[in-house]
């Protein structure tokens, strides 16, 4: 198996442990640990290794599934993965048929730009066709993923809102989108880790119907990314896979995460609505900055917003590459994304440390 490197992750292990300022991050400012009981008693396994049942039944029922609909992973970094595996993966975990039929023929179709695993790693495992979104507008074409959908078509990949253009995609398209991988017997899988940071959230796609996959976590909304808390939503038969290739991956999940993540999941309105104010600010205070300098993006939804390259710079390693080592201040190049005329810039950082890297940002923008 071989796989992409990926090139925003060692973008980052390179730059941001020595830098002053991370003005790339794509979730909210982090919570203290101090304001949970952190105390999960004796450090064994989670017990069922997919995930406390009564913990389980609360998340699925936010996505109107059941118990046995939703298994608890490592982030939603490993949701995606598992998810992939279990629909694309070939020959399934001993013991399990998933009714998709996965094999070494399986076609994906994802839309982009997007996070580079939710194209990378099905990549590894069979035939992936991109569907582009387009500036200015990043507006999804449904007639685009039909086109591209083939016989072996197993799974339909989406990120919404958009990561990294900020673009939420309407209800009416998601469904569409949905009913293309219903009529061809796939699965409509949607990233959704920065769905509640909207004002008024899609319905999650694992509540459309049988053919909806969900993954989220904790980690972008809440703001408590340190949990590495996550899990998969969706039909049983992938969601048993997804437990079965679990056993090679991380077996259970954490049991500080599932601890602090029980209680934060009970304190969501509260937490989500004093991330919602925080983005709210920070979006206002971003959009204020980028028009005074004659920066463009498309108005984004989330904490991620997809920022064209000053005039100067040849390209968005240059520009971020500049902001680095003048003024230590970690941005995101657009190559990462597939556009290399862009920059991505994240502000959900607390508002004091937005404002400073911006203003170091305004530096470099003033010089150049």
């Amino acid at each position: 198996m071989q796989i992409d490197e990926f090139g925003l992750e060692r973008w980052f292990a390179e730059y941001e442990h020595e830098a002053d300022i991370m003005l790339a991050e794509s979730g909210v400012r982090s919570l203290p640990a101090d304001r949970f009981d952190t105390d999960p008693g004796e450090l064994g396994y989670v017990i069922p290794t997919d995930g406390d049942p009564d913990l389980r039944a609360e998340i699925g029922r936010r996505y109107d599934r059941g118990t046995d609909e939703v298994v608890c992973t490592s982030g939603a970094q490993e949701a995606n993965f598992l998810a992939f595996f279990s629909v694309l993966g070939g020959e399934s975990p001993p013991g399990l048929e998933t009714s998709s039929a996965p094999g070494s023929d399986a076609h994906a179709v994802v839309v982009t730009p997007t996070y580079q695993a939710l194209h990378a790693v099905p990549d590894t495992l069979g035939d992936v066709t991109r569907v582009p979104l387009e500036p200015p507008t990043w507006e999804l074409d449904p007639d685009a993923v039909a086109d591209a959908i083939e016989p072996e078509t197993r799974l339909i990949v989406l990120n919404n809102p958009n990561n990294p253009t900020g673009r939420y995609h309407p209800l009416e398209t998601v469904e569409t989108l949905y009913d293309l991988a219903a009529d061809n017997d796939a699965y409509l899988l949607c990233d959704e880790v920065y769905r509640l940071l909207a004002e008024d959230p899609l319905p999650p796609v694992a509540s459309v119907g049988p053919h909806g996959l969900s993954t989220a976590s904790l980690s972008k909304s809440y703001g408590l990314a340190g949990l590495r808390f996550g899990w998969l939503a969706g039909d049983r038969a992938v969601v048993d896979a997804a437990c079965r290739w679990k056993d090679y991956t991380t077996i259970s999940p954490g049991l500080f995460g599932q601890h602090v993540a029980r209680q934060a999941i009970a304190e969501s309105d509260a937490i989500l609505a004093e991330n919602r104010d925080l983005v709210a600010t920070n979006h206002e205070i971003t959009a204020e900055f980028l028009e005074r300098h004659g920066l463009e993006w498309y108005d984004p939804v989330g904490v991620n917003g997809f920022v064209t390259v000053p005039d100067g710079f040849e390209n968005g390693k240059a520009f971020c590459r500049t902001v680095l080592e003048e003024q230590s201040v970690v941005l995101a190049p657009g190559e990462f994304f597939g556009h290399p005329d862009r920059f991505r810039i994240g502000f959900g950082l607390p508002t004091d440390e937005l404002e400073e890297g911006l203003e170091r940002v305004g530096r470099v923008l003033s010089d150049g």
